[in-house]
């Protein structure tokens, strides 16, 4: 969210820092009731949501065994987001977003339910898992920009930070849970049920939604119908160093290395013989890592693209070393510290850049981040797991690594060169320090 009128975030007149304005707290946003129950139906609903996931790849990988097919299912997911993503910011500029969240929650429930009759039935076939996964990614072009962009209306501008970092710790603590409890269901009755209790785990979303009181809201003035606002979301984008150059660096990210189902569907199956329990526990690992990096974002209340790119660096370099640990343990050990950095780059980004945006634009600037960051995934997911299933799961994972380190080694350069960071070298190390003529990223 921009912190004043258009002009406090053009390039020469904001900071790469952003502070909110009054005393913050690690749960601070929490003490607005709206935000509180939008969390509670959140928590929910995501941990059915990572139920599915771990159900639906486990699902396909017994289906066909292959580590590919598990990148087909995740490409067809994002696709509609690479390939209608920034329409879905434009229509959530137009319209009010706590109707739009109720519809979306609610279809996003009916996929899950349309998918546990099938394979509870016993008449699910891959395709079918390709097709919910498709239908999925169509509702989450307009759920991603409505939801995110729903955030500053319940929390205002000075919570905003603390609300997206409080998000993502919402988000991977429900992560924590879901593929723990996905696990014992596969193992003990099958995918069905951790489809069905997904589908039905909407219902909290939504009663939350009903629940909220509107008038304390913080309303933003929508957008009417008119011609030109994509490219104009787009025009936006371009001419704003502290907006770009985050989601360029998101986007290789999102591509080439959060392939996670991919490489962890893999390993289990090939390196370590393992089953829905181990494919569960290392799922789990990373969430333990990513809520640790959540609320440690959440602690800090602002966003430096010094952390963003020194973060992507690191992520990337564990990428590549865990993908030769020669032993279970140390696998998954490792999965803690790539869970922590891989989501300081993803709650980093996304609130610098939407604390960088004007409100009348934020959901087509949202979109393009969306789309960016998982629209890249019907390139990269199956590119992956085709290298995975060639050459093995420990070049395809190092290989996610090594083009996601040779991209936030490229932006570091960049933004030296746009004045937003200078690259040093010391006895610490490289690392990348606020030039005093900053172009601002709040």
């Amino acid at each position: 969210m921009s912190t004043g009128t258009g002009a406090d975030s053009a390039p020469g007149h904001t900071s790469t820092t952003t502070r909110p304005a009054g005393r913050n707290s690690m749960f601070s946003s929490l003490r607005i009731r709206n935000y509180r129950l939008f969390a509670t139906g959140q928590v929910v609903s995501n941990t059915g949501t990572w139920m599915q996931r771990i159900a639906q790849d486990w699902l396909v990988l017994s289906l066909t065994g292959s580590a590919s097919a598990v990148g087909i299912t995740i490409a067809l997911q994002f696709l509609p987001m690479l390939m209608f993503g920034l329409y879905g910011g434009v229509l959530a500029d137009r319209l009010p977003k706590r109707p739009l969240l109720l519809a979306t929650q609610g279809a996003m429930g009916l996929t899950g339910i349309a998918l546990a009759a099938l394979t509870l039935a016993g008449h699910v076939q891959v395709w079918h898992v390709y097709l919910a996964a498709f239908l999925l990614g169509l509702v989450t072009v307009l759920d991603n920009p409505a939801r995110q962009t729903f955030v500053p209306e319940m929390v205002g501008k000075d919570q905003l930070a603390n609300a997206v970092s409080l998000n993502s710790a919402n988000f991977q603590s429900a992560r924590l849970v879901g593929p723990a409890i996905a696990g014992v269901l596969i193992t003990a009755v099958g995918s069905g049920w951790a489809f069905l209790l997904n589908g039905l785990s909407f219902a909290a979303p939504i009663a939350a939604l009903l629940m909220m009181r509107t008038r304390e809201l913080h309303p933003v003035e929508r957008q009417p119908r008119g011609k030109g606002q994509l490219r104009e979301g787009l025009r936006y984008v371009a001419g704003r160093p502290e907006l770009i150059w985050p989601i360029v660096l998101v986007g290789f990210i999102g591509t080439f290395g959060f392939n996670f189902p991919i490489w962890l569907s893999a390993f289990v199956n090939t390196v370590f013989h393992g089953d829905a329990g181990t494919y569960g526990l290392f799922n789990t690992l990373i969430a333990a890592g990513s809520l640790a990096g959540a609320l440690l974002a959440a602690r800090r209340g602002h966003s430096r693209l010094r952390v963003l790119v020194a973060a992507a660096a690191l992520f990337s370099v564990l990428l590549i070393v865990t993908a030769f640990a020669p032993g279970l343990w140390l696998f998954a050990a490792l999965l803690v510290p790539i869970g922590m950095f891989g989501l300081t780059v993803n709650v980093t980004a996304n609130s610098s850049v939407q604390m960088a945006t004007d409100p009348e634009m934020r959901g087509r600037v949202m979109a393009l981040f969306m789309m960016v960051f998982t629209g890249g995934t019907p390139l990269g997911a199956p590119l992956v797991g085709w290298i995975t299933d060639t050459y093995g799961a420990r070049i395809g994972m190092a290989a996610g690594g090594a083009v996601s380190l040779v991209s936030a080694l490229a932006i570091a350069v960049v933004l030296s060169r746009v004045g937003n960071l200078s690259v040093r070298l010391s006895r610490r190390g490289l690392t990348f320090v606020e030039a005093r003529s900053l172009v601002k990223a709040a």
